[in-house]
């Protein structure tokens, strides 16, 4: 059963269990690194409790098979129908999540939280809204954050660290800052306020104090769950105040070989902004990733397979990736992929005006790509390496006005505008 395990020798008596379920649960909520044992305590000690075996599947889904997925949340159902009507529905919610239905999971939290407000264990999978990939949804699942968060009360840690994630990604960065401050002042610990608070940091460039603050949370608890996508956001901001030895030392040694996404976009900031990258991603894997089965599932993970190869200097690989692209029935493959990837195969090839000439053109529509606010900036940065390289310095210029006016630290988006071509692209 791989990663599903629940035998513990030292496993506490039921009547600890409930204990440790209350444990297991805000470390859950708080995405702290000692989640995943406390989880396996808590379903050893109950195991006919539905909803810590459901937690337990949530917590371990990407590395089961379908088929114990399926066993283990139909067996963590049937318990929780015996507990009671809520219970049987968060586990019912799990099960659509772990299954990557996002639509059918959004539907369904709607609904729970109409029974149930301020659910804080529910609140643990408002991730769906985001990736069914539907503005609506989306809108709709930001507009529910804020009613469940009004219902829970000033004083929920886990309520308003989503809200303060929401106002990070809606631009609202000042409301994100002080609800991040908020939650951390009621639970230091919680992960959700400072992923929220890095990205504010990164609205704000920070630099070398965002840096600090994300080391010394990280060294209480190394262990946390986001603990190289902090890194990653430590990475950013170190180069945006020009230490890019920090920020590819911090890719080398921090972020994993599978964390191909992450080491492509530090390396693309680093290429772009004319430095030299970090250890490198393996063309090979890139190829075998988009070859595999789901390789071009989601669209944000196609674009970050796309940033590994045109680090590579992978010009003939991104021309045939975005053609599969442009012949594919999904809207936001065929529409806006299709011309971003075309982009980073031209900025390879040394045709900068080209890449202007795809990218200019797709406005607001840049953002159907996927992933977040901090995630897609890239593009823009794509952008305005191809303006300077293509000798439109005041276009450029004023398309970074808003992030040179307003970041303490733009060290990056100084090296975007000067007339130099990226390390390795020359």
């Amino acid at each position: 059963m791989g990663e599903w395990r629940t035998t513990d020798r030292t496993a506490p008596s039921v009547a600890e269990g409930a204990l440790v379920g209350e444990r297991a649960l805000a470390e859950l909520l708080a995405l702290g690194g000692r989640a995943l044992p406390l989880l396996r305590r808590w379903t050893a000690s109950d195991p006919a409790c539905g909803v810590a075996r459901a937690l337990l599947t949530l917590a371990t889904c990407d590395s089961l098979g379908d088929a114990v997925l399926k066993e283990q949340l139909v067996v963590a159902h049937r318990d929780a129908q015996t507990a009671g009507e809520r219970e049987a529905s968060l586990v019912y919610g799990v099960f659509l999540f772990s299954h990557r239905q996002y639509r059918l999971t959004a539907d369904h939290l709607a609904a729970h939280f109409v029974r149930w407000p301020a659910d804080e264990v529910a609140g643990l999978m408002l991730g769906a809204f985001h990736a069914c990939g539907d503005p609506v949804y989306r809108a709709y699942g930001d507009a529910l954050v804020e009613e469940q968060t009004a219902s829970a009360g000033p004083d929920s840690w886990p309520w308003v660290s989503w809200l303060a994630a929401i106002r990070a990604e809606q631009g609202r960065i000042q409301e994100a800052y002080e609800l991040a401050g908020q939650a951390l002042a009621l639970n230091p610990r919680s992960g959700v306020a400072v992923h929220a608070l890095a990205h504010t940091e990164h609205e704000r460039g920070t630099g070398h104090d965002a840096v600090v603050l994300l080391d010394s949370w990280l060294t209480s608890d190394p262990q946390a769950v986001q603990s190289r996508h902090l890194n990653w956001h430590a990475a950013l901001q170190a180069i945006a105040c020009g230490d890019f030895d920090d920020a590819r030392r911090r890719a080398d040694t921090v972020l994993a070989r599978s964390d191909v996404g992450m080491r492509a976009a530090t390396n693309w900031r680093l290429l772009l902004a004319g430095q030299e990258p970090a250890g490198r991603s393996d063309p090979g894997q890139v190829r075998e990733l988009l070859a595999a089965p789901g390789g071009t599932a989601e669209v944000f993970h196609t674009f970050n397979l796309a940033l590994a190869l045109a680090v590579e200097a992978a010009t003939e690989d991104l021309y045939a990736l975005a053609h599969r692209a442009a012949a594919d029935q999904r809207p936001e493959f065929r529409d806006v992929l299709a011309p971003v990837v075309r982009a980073l195969a031209e900025v390879t090839a040394g045709r900068p005006q080209t890449a202007v000439d795809l990218l200019a053109g797709l406005g607001e529509e840049a953002e159907r790509i996927g992933g977040v606010r901090v995630e897609r900036e890239i593009i823009q940065d794509t952008l305005a390496r191809a303006l300077a390289d293509s000798g439109q310095h005041v276009r450029a210029a004023r398309l970074l006005h808003h992030r040179t006016a307003t970041r303490h630290h733009h060290t990056y988006e100084d090296l975007l505008l000067a007339p130099t071509a990226p390390a390795g692209h020359r």
